[in-house]
């Protein structure tokens, strides 16, 4: 078990803020940024990395993408495209999922 960075695993304010209130209990990248166990903190609350499992981006779900914190997997996908320049959806893609809760 190791300290990951939580503005690298989750790369926006918006995103370790909405983690903070719950809103956001996972997050998808494009390459593994932390293991099972690891920690890292947000404002003096540390949350733990409890699964981190390669998949690909045609396994993404409704329930994920809210679970990221958008409404269903089209908005999940639109703020892909809004934060990404030249970002095209590829079911085939491989991306990793990060699951985290507090502790």
């Amino acid at each position: 078990m190791s300290d990951a960075h939580a503005d690298t695993l989750l790369p926006s304010e918006r995103m370790r803020e909405r983690a903070l209130d719950g809103e956001v209990t996972q997050i998808h990248r494009g390459q593994a940024y932390a293991e099972e166990g690891d920690t890292f903190d947000i404002d003096g609350v540390t949350f733990e990395v409890v699964e981190v499992t390669d998949r690909s981006l045609g396994d993404m779900t409704d329930e994920d993408a809210r679970k990221e914190g958008a409404r269903d997997l089209e908005q999940y996908k639109e703020m892909l495209r809004r934060s990404h320049e030249e970002f095209e959806w590829d079911d085939d893609s491989p991306i990793v999922r990060h699951r985290f809760e507090r502790v």
